[in-house]
């Protein structure tokens, strides 16, 4: 009988305060309201773009403008409107709202898909009615230049909203345990992610670890005001305490308020970057899929990494040759560095880099280095998971080497071989594996890579553990897709130079 009472004076409060929010604010989103319309501007101004680079390069103009030409603008122009359409029904413009981590890269399949169509569509419709015959040859131009125009556009249109205010979203995490506090930390160390957090909810008083001191936590009664107070534009729902009748009332009141809601599911831990959503009967039920890579798709995946560790061998042979008679010069001994790593289904094999530190080093300093960050009963070390610094040991080519990561240049051999790939989890050393917790050698179902799904999500600012986390989601989750979007990130990765492995 008390726990009713207790249950509708909670929901009375709820709804009052839910009342009070609404008439105080209904905030805009103003993260989607400034993105969407510079989207859309880089949308347009690489079309255009495109559309003018393709006359000036293609277009005779010694007897004056073709007459072509004016119509193919004149229905490139009318096409505009079209395009935004199209774009808007592919969600090319709505990520960003609902997204923490959004880039070009996630959406460059969207992007090739909607050009590829467009334009052969406005091409076959120009044909069949008459209005005018595109030149192929203008056509196949215009199609490939509007690709990477437009997804140069949207990149550099990113960059410049990334650095204003409009793109930092005020956030509220809703449970204040330790998955809470695990997800609190990524917004602290990612200021990319353009999360100012401003509290933690939670009824249970915890005590708040590394970069989390001195951010607040407040009850659950406080939620609906503090979202008010504080212009909250997302909430998080962390594995909160709260009774789900109460949450589902809270939930109801924050829908009110039009803020982005994201829920972090209950077995977080084995779900993958592609699920497989259904219902039975308004249950929603979220499939698995077995980890790692059927055969068709491991023969595409081989296929496009000798391909590509071929073509970059040969666009990078003047500077393997200069970093090869770097390494020579500076320090005598041999120019490759072989070390027994593991890669795919536990298999050892001799992984190549250019040697940047001096012939016979002690490498037990590596080994006392992961012990440190991985074993429980150790202190954590700050700074995170970084390339360990050995002073005098490195050589003078060897800094810069390892600072740019041109040192493992050598492993483009190692993929030829077939012992790696060109994407895929970093081939650990078998003593690493001492550490490993058992969903951890799930990372060993595909192949090992040069880059992975850590080196351009976390780099330096991740743990060891965490790094393992993100190899075993690229197992659990790999598609053709999830290794373009990491080789489309991996040179402004390496450029930033935020860390290596």
């Amino acid at each position: 009988m008390d726990r009713a009472v207790d249950t509708s004076v909670a929901k009375a409060l709820a709804r009052d305060r839910g009342h009070a929010a609404v008439r105080a604010r209904k905030p805009r989103r103003r993260r989607g309201w400034v993105v969407r319309r510079v989207l859309l501007a880089a949308d347009v101004a690489g079309l255009l773009t495109a559309f003018l680079v393709t006359q000036l390069v293609l277009a005779d103009f010694s007897n004056g403008v073709d007459r072509r030409v004016v119509d193919l603008f004149l229905i490139f122009v009318v096409s505009l409107p079209g395009w935004v359409l199209a774009a808007k029904v592919y969600g090319l413009y709505d990520r960003d709202d609902e997204r923490t981590d959004h880039s070009t890269a996630d959406e460059v399949s969207g992007v090739f898909h909607l050009v590829t169509v467009l334009v052969w569509v406005l091409f076959a419709g120009a044909w069949i009615t008459g209005i005018t015959t595109p030149p192929i040859e203008k056509t196949v131009l215009f199609w490939l230049l509007a690709i990477a125009f437009i997804a140069g556009a949207r990149i550099l249109g990113r960059s410049l909203v990334r650095r204003t205010s409009a793109y930092v979203q005020n956030a509220v995490i809703v449970g204040a345990g330790d998955v809470g506090q695990l997800l609190a930390r990524k917004y602290v160390q990612h200021p990319e992610y353009g999360i100012r957090l401003v509290g933690l909810v939670g009824e249970r008083a915890e005590t708040l670890r590394d970069e989390l001191t001195g951010i607040a936590i407040y009850p659950d009664r406080e939620l609906i005001e503090l979202v008010s107070r504080e212009s909250v534009e997302r909430v998080v729902i962390a594995f909160t305490e709260t009774p789900n009748e109460q949450l589902l009332d809270l939930l109801r009141e924050l829908r009110k308020l039009d803020v982005q809601i994201d829920v972090l599911p209950r077995l977080f831990e084995v779900l993958t970057p592609k699920l497989d959503v259904h219902s039975i009967e308004g249950i929603p039920l979220i499939g698995l899929r077995p980890a790692g890579i059927s055969m068709s798709s491991r023969l595409i995946k081989r296929a496009l990494d000798v391909v590509l560790a071929s073509a970059l061998l040969l666009l990078v042979a003047p500077l393997f040759a200069f970093a090869a008679w770097r390494v020579k010069r500076d320090s005598p001994g041999p120019i490759f560095f072989r070390q027994m790593r593991v890669g795919e289904e536990e298999r050892e094999f001799p992984m190549l880099k250019f040697r940047t530190m001096a012939v016979g080093t002690d490498t037990d300093v590596h080994r006392d280095y992961i012990r440190s960050i991985m074993d429980k009963g150790a202190a954590p070390i700050a700074g995170g998971l970084y390339k360990l610094d050995r002073g005098d040991a490195v050589t003078r080519s060897g800094r810069w080497l390892r600072r740019t990561s041109l040192d493992e240049l050598p492993n483009l051999i190692n993929v030829l071989r077939g012992e790696m790939s060109i994407v895929g989890p970093r081939p650990c050393l078998a003593y690493e594996t001492e550490y490993f917790e058992p969903h951890h050698f799930e990372r060993f179902l595909v192949p090992a890579g040069i880059t992975g799904l850590w080196q351009v999500t976390a780099r330096a600012r991740t743990t060891f553990a965490e790094a393992l986390d993100l190899d075993v989601a690229y197992a659990r989750g790999w598609s053709l897709g999830l290794d373009l979007k990491i080789l489309a990130r991996t040179p402004l990765s390496v450029f930033r130079q935020r860390g290596a492995a």
